[in-house]
């Protein structure tokens, strides 16, 4: 009986020296697959010499971390050559401004061209111009080129229910517009002057990038969007392809032919990624949709009813 519990305890011994082992090594195998990961994906920086990618998709606002991966491929000795992939329909002028900026800095130092997707129209198109190449398909749809204002305007329905405003102001256009009140001309016209500032600006950024006069920039800028056949006749694309035709410009360029593609992505928190999810969840929610349909409300493009401020943005 002795011996027999002797066995038992060893063999007890014996699991457990086997159990820890055991997950000893699933964790190293754990961390080895995560660290070939972060070499080979991830955002890039791990890897040799190749070509950079970075997606910009969806409505643009101001985005500090895509600023900060950019600027972290103009800084990296590995990237050779980058491919900024655009399908947008454009966002607010501030955010499609910072990312124009950030995108000239590189092409000082780099080549860098534009792969248009399905869309590349206002703020979007105006971060392809930021490239010295762009590349779109037959059937995308690129220009769009303008700047607008939309504020509502809820007074029918404030005396409907039985809502007054009352306000006191230290001059006649301080907070104007305003949803509240109709807006009068003087209101108009300064709104006006702000747009046709911005208006300007992105006019003249086309004519510069493009190689065009102004007047023929203008002819351009009247809010028209063109697919890829049509922006090519009307010099707001290079080439049309995808990939392909980007690599082999960059190549033109001095780009080693036998670089790899690898897409910088964005290193999105646990947090913050639930946070982004339970959010249009809760749009979904509140317009009566099945909660997993928030993904459906993202690709309606629920998010650009929140802009605020001058954008230049096209709706579909």
């Amino acid at each position: 009986m002795a011996q027999r519990a002797d066995d038992l305890i060893d063999r007890r011994r014996l699991r457990r020296k086997l159990t820890f082992w055991r997950a000893l090594t699933i964790i190293v195998i754990l961390l080895a697959i995560g660290g070939i990961a972060a070499w080979f994906g991830g955002d890039g920086t791990g890897s040799g010499s190749h070509i950079a990618k970075v997606r910009i998709t969806g409505t643009i606002t101001q985005d500090d971390k895509l600023l900060e991966r950019l600027e972290k491929i103009r800084k990296s000795p590995r990237v050779a050559g980058v491919i900024v992939q655009i399908d947008s329909p454009g966002g607010t002028t501030t955010g499609g401004e910072s990312i124009y900026e950030a995108v000239r800095k590189i092409a000082a130092e780099k080549p860098v061209v534009a792969e248009v997707g399905t869309l590349a129209a206002s703020a979007g198109y105006m971060i392809a111009s930021a490239t010295d190449h762009i590349v779109a398909r037959q059937s995308s749809i690129v220009g769009s080129i303008g700047v607008l204002i939309q504020y509502p305007d809820v007074t029918g329905l404030m005396d409907k229910i039985g809502i007054k405003l009352e306000e006191v102001k230290s001059s006649p256009l301080k907070a104007s517009p305003s949803p509240f009140k109709p807006t009068n001309e003087e209101e108009r016209a300064m709104v006006r002057r702000l747009i046709m500032d911005s208006y300007d600006w992105f006019v003249d950024i086309v004519a510069n990038r493009r190689s065009m006069t102004r007047e023929q920039a203008l002819a351009l800028a009247d809010g028209s969007i063109f697919t890829g056949r049509q922006g090519l006749q009307n010099k707001l694309v290079d080439a049309l392809g995808g990939e392909e035709e980007a690599v082999a410009w960059l190549e033109s360029k001095g780009v080693a032919p036998d670089l790899r593609v690898i897409e910088w992505k964005p290193k999105e928190g646990t947090a913050s990624l639930l946070l982004s999810q339970s959010l249009v969840r809760n749009i979904a929610r509140a317009l009566g949709l099945p909660e997993q349909s928030g993904d459906v409300v993202r690709e309606l493009g629920m998010e650009r009813l929140f802009l605020d401020g001058l954008v230049s943005v096209w709706h579909p």
